[in-house]
């Protein structure tokens, strides 16, 4: 596992979080219960904070970063993770805010100073612009993402099924013992 301190942080990890060996977590980072950080993923909170919740899934090769603190922003943006999230493979999170329930589909970008709220699906591909703003309840598609239509019942209830099925397949990889 490489987890790694920079300029006196050390990533916290909550209970019973998967780390791949190949990815990279370092600086001021915290990743809730339950986690799964998939090969290849970068996080790092090296000039703000990351923060994770439980039971989220970030997908291999997904990179996740902070905007520091600079002329052109004064005081950056953290990246903010919240419950039950799936972030898809190859997606780009950076300097933003993501509710819990939210379903980051592959190759999304989400860039500096956008919120998603809660229940919200990002289309695979997708682009967030800097401080754009996702409502809840919505499925969003496109370069630039626009809300394309509610969500129905059978879309909300796979936030929680995926996020639990990603909890037992890292249980599985904790078994295996990567790093023994």
């Amino acid at each position: 596992m490489n987890v790694r301190t920079y300029q006196g942080f050390t990533p916290k990890l909550g209970e019973r979080v998967f780390v791949d060996p190949s990815a990279v977590v370092l600086g001021d980072v915290e990743i809730g219960d339950d986690c799964s950080i998939w090969p290849l993923t970068v996080i790092r909170g090296d000039m703000h904070h990351i923060r994770i919740g439980a039971r989220t899934s970030v997908q291999d090769g997904s990179v996740l970063h902070i905007t520091h603190a600079g002329p052109y922003n004064p005081d950056g943006f953290p990246l903010i993770i919240g419950d039950d999230v799936t972030i898809g493979h190859q997606a780009m999170l950076h300097g933003c805010t993501i509710g819990s329930r939210v379903l980051v589909g592959m190759g999304a970008m989400v860039m500096d100073g956008a919120i998603v709220e809660d229940e919200v699906i990002i289309g695979a591909g997708s682009l967030v612009p800097p401080g754009k703003k996702l409502e809840s309840g919505y499925l969003y598609v496109g370069r630039p993402a626009k809300q394309q239509r509610e969500l129905t019942e059978k879309e909300r209830s796979f936030f929680s099924y995926t996020a639990g099925n990603y909890v037992k397949l890292k249980d599985k990889h904790l078994e295996e013992d990567y790093a023994g």
